[in-house]
């Protein structure tokens, strides 16, 4: 083959060929005032004439590009030409023989189905970085050559220029290997800073499930936990601290911590978002996070709860009908300057309840409230155990390996049980009106439920030696009305008493000659735990609360 005879229509070739066309001038318009052609002679006194790029031979040319170039021809794409570059890499070739045979190298990477598509439409394409098999990483252009005449179909060539990219292949590698392991250590802080193992309370059943992001995205901050408050109460708290990678994590480790710290003092769930917004500031005045922070008590069957900036806690009663909890909901933690307020939602035996981050409901190509109802809807008809109930719900919202954003669920349920096991779960109640009398009447009380309950005996006496304490710190420092409220479940007894101060007791070392202060004390010591807190109605609740022997 003659291979002077081919032209190739790499991008740009045709343009300059029309622009020579436009340019060139008849010799019977040379006097015309127009401009010479590119070949045109010189001036004798002008520099001397530069010889144009269609007097260079193209064999010459080919042979000294430092990329790879090859020409195949016809429909079994037989060898025409390969350049020294080409031969270097891989080997001498002999023209005439099919790509197929010849050039195996061509064939490992994919490319002879490219060589059919480009000498089919007549269109160059490019296979970007792929890896050959002398181990370097080339970027392939197939362009379509065709002789005079020839259209794309037809028994034309295509020549094939190969640029070597293996450095920008390596570098790329390690930018991506370099991501990789940042995004692990970040998973591996992640899943440190998250509850190892869920607290279990007595009366709720919890399962949560944690997904990071997928390869493409870095790990968030969201987290979650269950904390007993003791008294039978437990608090719940979902959160997601905006910004990902390794410091997103680390605030989200802060203020994980700040949130069990604060949770001990049992205060009010809009308090602790409000000492938890001022925390967010001081870590970092430009890092924001959403949080909800629900407290349980299964006494009053409600979930009370406060938001900041999350998503609303989802509650579905005993027969399916899902609420949301809405309201109220302040901004972001970090945003500093607005206060608090709390909520409640009714949370009976039977219903199950859903916290949950933005990567389970939001979407690039949808409203938030319409995931948000698609979870309603998968959370209405989910049933089973807590943790086949997040499963399913993360299946539903089509979370995946590689989902773009990292997914914290946290699913609790408030079982409604009968029979032998409703037997365990007891509740005894007694109104203080105050006088002499109150404190025998609530000994003989409680000495009363704990034999009907059929306690052992040292049980039966520490309970009522707790109550009788108790009882006597809110008749002397506490304001009607009080009540006594014995509780026991299947894995402790609680015994609490309420009243209308809000003083909270505090444990003292009482001296010898004190009339007082030893009934604190004495509870402490014989209880397992105990613990006071302020009631929304603006007095005090003062608990106890004693393991009960496995059986």
């Amino acid at each position: 083959m003659n291979f002077t005879r081919w032209s190739a229509r790499l991008p740009g070739t045709q343009r300059r060929a029309a622009a020579r066309t436009e340019t060139a001038v008849s010799p019977d318009r040379r006097g015309e005032g127009s401009v010479p052609a590119a070949r045109a002679e010189q001036p004798a006194d002008g520099p001397p004439p530069v010889p144009a790029v269609d007097e260079l031979p193209a064999r010459d040319v080919l042979d000294r590009v430092p990329a790879l170039v090859a020409l195949v021809h016809g429909p079994e794409h037989r060898i025409a030409y390969v350049n020294d570059a080409y031969a270097a890499a891989f080997g001498t070739r002999s023209p005439g023989a099919p790509a197929r045979e010849a050039l195996p190298e061509l064939a490992e990477l994919g490319l002879l189905p490219l060589l059919d598509q480009v000498l089919r439409s007549g269109k160059p394409r490019t296979l970007k970085s792929r890896k050959a098999v002398d181990g370097r990483s080339y970027t392939f252009t197939c362009t379509p050559v065709a002789e005079d005449g020839d259209r794309a179909g037809g028994d034309g060539a295509v020549l094939v220029f190969a640029t070597d990219v293996t450095d920008h292949a390596e570098a790329a590698e390690r930018l991506r290997a370099s991501e990789r392991r940042q995004r692990e250590t970040a998973v591996t802080l992640q899943r440190s800073l998250l509850p190892q193992e869920l607290e279990q309370p007595d009366d709720l059943r919890i399962a949560a499930t944690y997904q990071p992001g997928g390869t493409e995205a870095a790990v968030g901050g969201d987290w979650y936990d269950v904390i007993t408050l003791g008294g039978g109460r437990t608090a719940l708290v979902i959160g997601d601290v905006m910004g990902r990678g390794v410091r997103a994590a680390a605030v989200m480790g802060q203020l994980r911590t700040a949130v069990r710290a604060y949770a001990r003092l049992d205060l009010p769930p809009h308090e602790v978002l409000q000492l938890l917004d001022g925390l967010a500031t001081e870590i970092d005045a430009n890092q924001i996070a959403t949080c909800a922070y629900a407290v349980h008590d299964p006494n009053e069957g409600r979930l009370v709860y406060a938001s900041a900036g999350h998503l609303p806690i989802l509650v579905r009663d005993e027969n399916g009908t899902v609420q949301r909890a809405d309201e109220p909901t302040g901004p972001p933690l970090g945003t500093g300057g607005w206060m608090h307020a709390s909520g409640s939602i009714a949370l009976g035996p039977g219903s199950t309840a859903v916290l949950y981050t933005d990567g389970l409901v939001e979407r690039r190509d949808e409203d938030l409230d319409e995931g948000i109802a698609s979870l309603e809807r998968a959370l209405s008809g989910a049933t089973g155990t807590p943790q086949v109930v997040c499963d399913r719900l993360v299946r539903s919202a089509g979370v995946t390996a590689d989902h773009d954003d990292d997914v914290a669920v946290l699913v609790l349920q408030h079982p409604a049980r009968t029979g032998p096991e409703g037997d365990l779960f007891r509740n005894a109640a007694l109104e203080l009106l105050g006088g002499v009398e109150a404190a025998p009447r609530a000994r003989a009380f409680a000495s009363g439920v704990l034999t009907s309950w059929r306690f052992p005996a040292d049980l039966h006496d520490l309970g009522v030696l707790a109550t009788s304490e108790l009882v006597a710190n809110s008749l002397q420092h506490g304001t009607p009305p009080m009540r006594l409220r014995l509780r026991r479940t299947d894995r402790r007894l609680i015994i609490e008493v309420t009243d209308g101060d809000d003083h909270l007791p505090r444990r003292r070392r009482a001296e010898p000659g004190d009339e007082s202060g030893r009934g604190i004390a004495i509870v402490a010591t014989i209880a397992s735990n105990w613990g006071s807190r302020r009631t929304p109605g603006g007095g005090k609740a003062v608990w106890c609360e004693f393991l009960l022997p496995r059986g």
